[in-house]
């Protein structure tokens, strides 16, 4: 939602990219939900648990991930009907340690990993529980922006993506599941 003219971006994306799932994060009322909807989003996310959303965007077939920080919030978040959680500010609360002591209780919650997440980082948060990450500060370098250096970010997001498969196949070797609630 901080992009200027967010909702234009993401319908030309939408037009020139029909396939992949593109979606807005930072949605933090109704109406920017609606808007990023009918812009094509086809998830939004929040930094924090946006209640009016989750009810609004239920009937729609559209993904919302609300923020959550605490146990309490992510167990509020899956009861009200959050099909995965943004863990935020994941960083400050410990990184990958915080998100493998979350799992063992919430085992059946998907967590993203939201917030000072490196590329190098990512298996680390990967093998530790989270079902995915958010990389936006790792890939679009702020230096890379203002240079209009396109190919920059072109390649760390391609070397995120590598980081991610590799991750995720490495799991699926080790015969990875998930851990479970303590007994």
């Amino acid at each position: 939602m901080s992009t200027p003219g967010v909702f234009e971006v993401l319908q030309q994306l939408v037009q020139e990219n029909p396939n992949p799932a593109l979606g807005v994060g930072t949605v933090l009322n109704v109406e920017d939900a609606k808007n990023a909807i009918n812009s094509g989003a086809k998830f939004l996310m929040s930094p924090a648990t946006v209640k009016d959303i989750m009810v609004d965007v239920k009937c729609a077939e559209v993904l919302y991930i609300p923020g959550v920080m605490t146990p309490t919030e992510i167990l509020s978040a899956y009861d009200t009907g959050a099909k995965i959680v943004k863990v935020y500010p994941v960083s400050a609360l410990g990184g990958s340690q915080y998100i493998s002591a979350l799992k063992r209780p919430f085992h059946h919650i998907s967590m993203v990993a939201s917030q000072g997440i490196t590329i190098d980082s990512i298996r680390e948060y990967i093998s530790r529980g989270a079902t995915a990450v958010v990389l936006s500060d790792a890939i679009f370098n702020k230096e890379a922006i203002i240079q209009n250096d396109f190919e920059e970010i072109y390649q760390l997001a391609n070397f995120a993506a590598l980081q991610g498969i590799e991750a995720v196949e490495r799991l699926i070797t080790l015969g990875y599941s998930s851990p479970k609630a303590e007994t």
